[in-house]
């Protein structure tokens, strides 16, 4: 039973596929298109030399085009900030006086009991401050 080269190529392009898988490597799966291209050119009639040559050159330009362009996709997410982080840095509408010892604002549509950060300073009810952190629940605002 004499098997044809494009068959060995496809069983070639899927061992490379079960570890892409499990292994999570994504150039595995390059690898593994290279061998369906390889596959594809023994299926038309190329040579041996032929099927080498273009199984090395769909994966290596595979690899060096999709990596980088995934690697800086990885790494360019805008970070997401969630929870009390989200809140530093916004801000908020003092609606009861806050001083250094205490008041009321509204951030992010709730009401906080806020102080400023420095002791001595004080905001009036209508006035716009930053928050500088969360104290527990009191919002340090400047």
């Amino acid at each position: 039973m004499d098997i044809d080269a494009w068959v060995w190529w496809l069983i070639g392009a899927v061992g490379l596929g079960i570890p892409l898988v499990v292994t999570a490597m994504p150039e595995l799966g390059m690898l593994s298109a290279g061998a369906v291209a390889g596959a594809l050119t023994a299926s038309l009639g190329g040579g041996i030399v032929a099927q080498v040559l273009v199984f090395a050159a769909v994966s290596v330009a595979l690899i060096a085009v999709v990596r980088p362009i995934a690697a800086r996709h990885r790494s360019s997410r805008p970070e997401q900030r969630t929870g009390i982080d989200a809140l530093r840095g916004r801000q908020a509408v003092v609606l009861e006086r806050v001083d250094g010892s205490g008041g009321r604002i509204k951030l992010a549509g709730e009401v906080w009991s806020a102080r400023s950060l420095d002791a001595e300073q004080s905001f009036e009810p209508g006035r716009q401050v930053d928050v500088v952190e969360i104290d527990g629940a009191t919002a340090v605002v400047m």
